[in-house]
């Protein structure tokens, strides 16, 4: 079994920054990629990033480029993701999700992933 444990979210005012952290436990796994997605109430879950473990592409929805960055840590299996100049538009459920498979995959898309995390709530006030 494995799990992904989310923290560091919470309240923060706009333009203020978080650390969103992510890690996997359980049985041991190799990553192929690892990613970030949100879902805001009444919306629909969306993508915002993705790193590929063995290269370290990235990958960003248009709307958090230049703001958030994410970035890998092999050896807790897991990965992070820094935002900046949070707006009140980014308050969200944010979830980590970890891909397993060797497969060709686009890391945008949820069905890519085979482990997903329980979600860390971010709010940003205005």
């Amino acid at each position: 079994q494995v799990q992904l444990v989310e923290s560091g979210g919470g309240l923060v005012q706009a333009g203020g920054s978080l650390t969103l952290s992510c890690a996997a436990s359980g049985r041991t796994f190799r990553s192929y990629a690892m990613g970030w997605f949100r879902q805001a109430p009444g919306k629909e879950r969306e993508f915002v990033s993705a790193i590929r473990f063995i290269t370290g592409r990235t990958y960003y929805a248009d709307s958090v480029k230049g703001r958030f960055a994410i970035s890998r840590d092999y050896a807790k299996n897991g990965v992070y993701l820094q935002m900046n100049s949070l707006e009140p538009e980014d308050t969200a459920v944010y979830y980590c999700a970890a891909r397993e498979k060797a497969i060709v995959a686009t890391e945008v898309e949820q069905y890519d992933y085979d482990y997903w995390g329980q979600g860390t709530q971010v709010t940003v006030s205005s």
